[in-house]
């Protein structure tokens, strides 16, 4: 570094543990109460860095940065060297990034980029500091060409303007750009104690949220109007947003797994399939119920018995140590023994997290193997073109002979 003065938070006289939530003695690596080890959560990144053999990563990526640095702003760029981390944000949120990262405990200090301090110059002083060649680590999932390409350039013009004694050093050292791949989502597939705690209780709202929708559906209420009561009584049961797109699909509708709501009315004989989720201290919920609005003939009985026998004996064999595709394939050779194999296209389930698509996923290519604390739905479905559908998803957490389901929601077939 060069004369890059961090704003360094300050204020609290203790860490708080990302595990249990409770307060440590300000320096310790250790918790007292559940045992975290910090510095296993914060290697995370000097682990990935090692493994790509680079000496700079860029954190740009919304989530990632909620993770490893606990700024929950989402508009930010962290810097990583092997001395330093960087928290590079703007005016609007350097108050509230320096109280995220002290609360985390993440060890990120905080620096204002402005006019008289601009964002490519902090990155061009971060890269001085940095011995022989450049090797950026950068997050290609997230990245846009476009943002690759500014960041890539504005680095270089930043050292004409500010740095050009320098700009001979860094031609002749290099600088050469190397894409991250999954290795940061990886890192946050394994939940603590603490976010699964947090996990549960957006899964509890969306819980109290189907319970609040069963009592007000008839026939005659709008697929958005459905969307509209569950989640308003997400928001009231504290939910801070919407993890997705409400799903709201009665009738015909319901045989698209990903329909959106409209005006068409619900009418009796319809099922009607309601997906959604809702984000609690930035973390995710996803759930799905399928219910009849009047009374169900022998064949969606047939076809809902099929997709709640899949769901049931997939969630009975996840456990740590099973393979991804094999749980998939529980739930998809009993719907195909029904004859309904053609009718269930998509992967049988997704992990959750800070985002509502994270890895692994259940499905019928992912081979990773389940480890105790990832998080997975488990939402079998069948879908039938012209006519309707049905699927039924949980949430919970792999454990060492089991899965913890954090759904509470009744499966049964529900007539109104």
């Amino acid at each position: 570094m060069t004369s890059l003065k961090p704003i360094n938070a300050v204020g609290l006289q203790s860490d708080i543990c990302r595990v249990c939530g409770r307060p440590m003695p300000k320096g310790a690596t250790k918790c007292a109460f559940c045992g975290f080890e910090k510095e296993k959560q914060q290697g995370a990144l000097e682990i990935v860095m090692q493994k790509k053999d680079c000496n700079l990563l860029l954190i740009t990526d919304k989530y990632s940065l909620r993770y490893f640095t606990g700024f929950r702003g989402g508009e930010g760029l962290a810097a990583i060297t092997e001395n330093e981390k960087l928290l590079i944000v703007d005016s609007r949120y350097t108050e509230a990034a320096k109280e995220d990262t002290e609360k985390a405990s993440s060890g990120f200090s905080v620096v204002e980029f402005n006019n008289d301090n601009p964002k490519f110059k902090i990155l061009d002083e971060v890269i001085l500091g940095i011995a022989g060649d450049v090797k950026v680590l950068f997050e290609d999932k997230s990245l846009t060409v476009a943002e690759y390409r500014e960041m890539s350039t504005e680095i270089s013009k930043a050292f004409k303007t500010y740095f050009p004694q320098f700009e001979e050093q860094l031609r002749s050292s290099g600088m050469s750009w190397y894409p991250a791949g999954d290795e940061l989502e990886k890192a946050r597939r394994i939940k603590s104690a603490h976010e699964i705690a947090l996990l549960r209780k957006a899964e509890h709202i969306g819980d109290a949220a189907f319970a609040d929708v069963l009592k007000i559906l008839k026939p005659g209420m709008t697929e958005l109007e459905v969307a509209a009561e569950i989640e308003y009584s997400l928001k009231k049961h504290g939910a801070e947003g919407l993890s997705f797109d409400t799903i709201a699909a009665s009738g015909i509708n319901s045989s698209m797994p990903h329909a959106i709501p409209s005006q068409k009315k619900l009418a009796e004989g319809d099922f009607l399939t309601m997906d959604f989720g809702c984000i609690y201290q930035g973390y995710c919920s996803d759930m799905t119920r399928t219910v009849v609005i009047g009374k169900a003939d022998d064949e969606m009985k047939k076809v809902y018995n099929t997709v709640l026998k899949a769901q049931t004996e997939a969630i009975a064999a996840v456990k740590a140590g099973l393979v991804c595709k094999d749980v998939d394939k529980i739930a998809r050779d009993i719907i195909a023994a029904d004859g309904y194999g053609p009718y269930f296209g998509h992967g049988l389930g997704h992990s959750v997290g800070l985002y509502i698509h994270e890895s692994p996923a259940l499905n019928t290519r992912d081979e990773t193997v389940l480890e105790a604390g990832m998080i997975e739905t488990v939402e079998p479905g069948i879908y039938i073109p012209g006519k309707w559908g049905v699927r039924i998803e949980d949430m919970g957490a792999v454990t060492a002979d089991g899965y913890d389901d954090f759904t509470g929601s009744d499966k049964s077939l529900i007539e109104l």
